[in-house]
């Protein structure tokens, strides 16, 4: 058996293949292209296992010496401490390292995503990339403004009302030269992110069941949901929800020596985008009147909110792997909003809408005349078989004792049954 290390960069690859006594058997540098690296591994890599670390392209290294190679292996760039603390560091010194931690079984491994999770994180950092564009752009018209002493009559400059006052603004020659060339790019930058977005719920709504599943979490939507489903990746790799808990950095640190152990902040380990979308979902779970909404406020209780947030995100995953594990999608959604979610869901992919009012033969509420405008919202069963999403299982034992014990089993009665609310008057 042969042991390979590449060391992969953007433009060069340098290449060291070893034997099992760890003698170097070739060197050679090659160019990063891809008729280039199959000719190579078709002449010297067939019986041979081969290491490289995680980059921006190894990926695609990777998917192309996998049917022309024993094995392919990525190694955690972050772990691989003979690499990170070498004193003289090359690129020949590198790929020896990675052959040689190869041969002896000691390289820090990653998995392999599929081909399926590598277009969702392509998606998902897109629009991550996208929404931080459109954050700069809006920071350069307020800017622009505030150079001018101006201040704009509405909270949102990005409103409706707002755009049309910044199109109704009368600034000097050069404010309105920049003021117009902003506002461009921000159009071009949000018509790129309403595309993303669109093909991002054809993904969820028809060859991804799992995002579809998860945004039954409160504070999940569309671009949340694609985030952790393409960060973890199969759930199964994770042997329980801890673990792809700190797959994602939520855990606390651990510093621990003879009798004393100090537990601090997160590790903060892992994709730091998912960890930090996760962040913004948890900041909307604070009224939710389920389990999680009672989560939020009972350590709100006791630490600040910062601390709150950060622990129902770590809940957010952790319930998160129980559903994609058990395909079963939250029991405590609230319907009405949970309706609203998954028709806005259905209505971008498909462009269908669905018929409202009566069904035939039903009968008018019993509010009919009074002037009290009401809206029918089905119970939470009925929600998800609309939606064709998996039926809720039945309560075991244990979780109705913990729902009576945080003072909650009327809620979880209450969206198992269908209702009429008040209508808010627009």
């Amino acid at each position: 058996m042969l042991f390979a290390g590449l060391d992969v960069h953007k433009q060069e690859i340098e290449c060291v293949v070893i034997d099992d006594d760890g003698n170097v058997v070739l060197r050679q540098r090659l160019a990063t292209a891809r008729e280039v690296i199959e000719a190579f591994a078709r002449r010297h890599l067939k019986n041979c296992r081969v290491a490289l670390e995680a980059t921006t392209n190894c990926w695609a290294v990777a998917g192309i010496l996998e049917p022309l190679c024993k094995q392919v292996v990525v190694s955690n760039p972050l772990r691989t401490r003979a690499i990170a603390e070498a004193k003289i560091k090359t690129d020949r010194v590198d790929a020896l390292v990675l052959a040689q931690l190869l041969r002896c079984e000691y390289l820090p491994s990653v998995w392999t995503p599929d081909s399926q999770t590598r277009t969702l994180r392509q998606q998902s950092t897109e629009r991550a990339n996208l929404s931080a564009d459109r954050t700069r752009i809006k920071n350069r018209i307020h800017a622009v403004l505030h150079q001018r002493l101006l201040q704009p009559p509405m909270d949102d400059l990005f409103s409706k009302r707002g755009r049309a006052w910044l199109q109704r603004l009368t600034l000097d020659s050069e404010g309105a030269a920049t003021l117009g060339r902003q506002l461009q790019t921000l159009a071009l930058i949000e018509e790129q992110i309403a595309a993303l977005e669109q093909r991002m719920a054809a993904t969820a709504y028809y060859e991804q069941p799992a995002i579809k599943l998860l945004l039954t979490l409160p504070g999940v939507d569309v671009a949340v949901a694609q985030t952790l489903v393409a960060a973890l990746g199969d759930v199964t790799r994770f042997a329980d929800a801890d673990r792809a808990a700190a797959y994602l950095g939520l855990v606390p640190s651990t510093r621990q020596s003879g009798n004393h152990c100090y537990h601090g902040r997160i590790t903060k380990q892992g994709a730091s985008h998912a960890r930090w979308m996760l962040v913004q979902a948890a900041q909307q779970v604070g009224r939710h009147p389920g389990p999680l909404g009672v989560f939020f406020r009972r350590v709100l209780k006791r630490k600040n909110r910062n601390v709150a947030v950060v622990a129902t995100a770590r809940k957010l995953v952790t319930i998160a792997w129980h559903m994609l594990k058990n395909h079963e999608p939250y029991r405590y959604a609230q319907p009405k909003t949970m309706h609203a979610k998954l028709s806005r869901l259905r209505v971008r992919a498909t462009g269908a809408k669905r018929k409202g009012g009566l069904a035939k033969g039903q009968g008018r509420p019993a509010n009919y005349g009074s002037g009290v405008r009401t809206r029918a919202v089905p119970s939470l069963d009925q929600i998800y078989a609309a939606e064709q999403l998996p039926a809720l299982a039945v309560l075991p034992a244990g979780e109705e004792a913990m729902l009576a014990q945080h003072g909650v089993s009327a809620y979880a009665t209450y969206i198992r049954k269908s209702h009429r609310v008040r209508r808010t008057p627009e």
